[in-house]
């Protein structure tokens, strides 16, 4: 049985994260994804701290489909090197596994 994950990434914009996600999810390589419109990020880059409004996305689908997945993010994305995570799903509402199994195929 293949395992489940979450991949949690974050986008320039919402419009770029519902663009995103609704690609991954035409084209199944993840069952479903939920997107926090707005966060605030601190972070270095380049030496300089900065801070900016971002959208946070959530995507469930298996393991196996993890390095699409992130080579999907990255061909449209906006930044050059975005936050792409990867978490395991350790247990999980059976029929709900069940359904991003049915939705990945």
């Amino acid at each position: 049985m293949e395992r489940y994950i979450q991949i949690q990434w974050t986008a320039a914009s919402l419009e770029e994260a519902r663009k995103i996600c609704m690609g991954l999810v035409e084209k199944r390589l993840v069952a479903c994804a939920s997107i926090i419109p707005q966060v605030e990020s601190i972070y270095r880059w380049e030496n300089k701290i900065h801070t900016s409004t971002e959208a946070k996305a959530y995507c469930k689908t298996s393991d196996g489909k993890f390095l699409e997945v992130q080579s999907y993010i990255l061909e449209n994305a906006s930044y050059s090197v975005p936050e792409i995570l990867k978490t395991y799903i350790d247990e999980g509402l059976p029929s709900y596994l069940q359904w991003i199994d049915e939705n990945l195929k």
